[in-house]
């Protein structure tokens, strides 16, 4: 069953303006609607890229999107800032109008979308989560019923006579998640503002989260820069860059996507051309990662790994250290080399290599930091060099399970009968 789709909605602004624009364009608009003609603004417009100077005054926020969402999904919408993912969730949110096209929802939805969404700085916190309860469509009885849980989970039950002006950011988006995740509403939707809560409550929210979507059978859309707590919590996603949707569907492949479009990797795929690269005369020539055993990169198949670089230094120690990250960030392991260069020599190709046992890292995607070190001292060289992905392997059933961790060690096992 659907809890909401999307059709081809766009959301169109001006530039340095509130509003569509100047009254000109205004009865512009309304001179081709009375003739039952399309709005023709909306033939000219930019992707938004905040990188680089555009030439038109009007910007695409949101471009053709489509997409559709079933009850009880967990859907992480990324992408860099600028993407569009806070666009999205206005509409979504019925915050704001899309330029063009139509959104579908099933139930009423609670939004969080920045800290203190709908809260009053002059009334107390009692008095917000009643307030905020009737925006959300929430009758009193129905707030009053939930209320004790809503104070308890936020942590802020001291303070809760005291009006939320006197509250801290975090005060503030403790009791506005209780409120927006305690309320009987079919749909969530909440933005970046976990990440003004401490630790302690962002587990707690994720929890939460959890929660309502596998017990419940609510729907949740969570925007976050936190690429484990997506993976955490959703089982879908959504791919934003520039305003258009790139990718949608498993959570997994989304977030490999997202870094194959980033900037700081400068290629994913060791089948790709090899990137040529310069520092302190030292030139990257090749970079491959292949399986030990087969065909595929897998859990079993282990990874021989191939740098090949030409030095025009002399008489120096090259430090060569690779450090592999996996899809959180998180450095998984690091290994290291070190090549003393003659003082006659003019120039010297090398190739590097090493070998990750098989069993070792688990079904992810991964990428090389990669530094170059000068008679210890100097860093000659630093760049997030390229990635691979190992893939699963088929279980007895044929089925590719993947198992939870990060490393994946062939472990025997032994039973005592007692």
């Amino acid at each position: 069953m659907l809890a909401l789709k999307a059709e081809n909605i766009s959301k169109q602004y001006r530039l340095g303006q509130v509003g569509t624009g100047t009254l000109s364009h205004d009865l512009n608009r309304f001179w081709h609607k009375v003739r039952g003609k399309e709005d023709p603004y909306l033939k000219i417009g930019e992707a938004n890229d905040r990188s680089k100077k555009g030439d038109s005054e009007y910007v695409w926020s949101l471009k053709n999107i489509d997409f559709e969402i079933t009850q009880g999904d967990a859907v992480g919408i990324i992408g860099r800032n600028g993407a569009g993912k806070s666009t999205l969730l206005k509409l979504l949110s019925k915050v704001t109008k899309p330029t063009t096209g139509r959104i579908y929802t099933k139930g009423r939805i609670a939004s969080l979308l920045e800290v203190g969404t709908g809260f009053h700085p002059e009334m107390t916190g009692r008095e917000n989560v009643y307030l905020n309860g009737a925006i959300l469509g929430m009758t009193r009885k129905e707030i009053t019923r939930k209320f004790d849980e809503i104070v308890d989970f936020s942590g802020v039950e001291r303070y809760i006579d005291t009006p939320v002006k006197r509250y801290s950011s975090g005060m503030y988006v403790r009791l506005a998640f209780a409120v927006a995740a305690h309320l009987e509403s079919e749909i969530l939707i909440v933005d970046e503002v976990l990440a003004v809560g401490d630790a302690e409550f962002q587990k707690k929210c994720l929890g939460k989260m959890g929660s309502v979507t596998k017990g419940e059978g609510r729907t949740v859309l969570f925007v976050s820069h936190n690429i484990t707590a997506i993976k955490e919590l959703c089982n879908t996603a959504l791919l934003l860059d520039k305003g258009s949707l790139i990718s949608q569907g498993d959570v997994n492949k989304c977030i490999i996507d997202y870094q194959k479009n980033s900037d700081t990797k400068l290629s994913y795929n060791y089948l790709e051309d090899p990137v040529v690269l310069e520092n302190k005369n030292i030139f990257i020539k090749s970079y491959k990662a292949l399986p030990i055993n087969g065909d595929m990169i897998t859990t079993k198949s282990g990874i021989r790994i191939t740098v090949g670089f030409t030095s025009k230094m002399e008489g120096v120690d090259i430090d060569l250290s690779f450090f592999l990250k996996n899809s959180h960030d998180l450095t998984i392991m690091s290994t290291g080399l070190m090549i003393s260069q003659n003082k006659d020599t003019e120039k010297r190709d090398y190739t590097v290599s090493f070998e990750i046992p098989p069993y070792t890292i688990n079904e992810d995607s991964y990428y090389f930091d990669f530094f170059w070190g000068v008679n210890r001292t100097d860093i000659a060289f630093r760049t997030e060099l390229f990635g691979f992905e190992v893939h699963g392997t088929q279980n007895e059933f044929g089925e590719i399970v993947k198992s939870p961790g990060i490393l994946f060690p062939k472990i025997t096992h032994s039973i005592d009968k007692l």
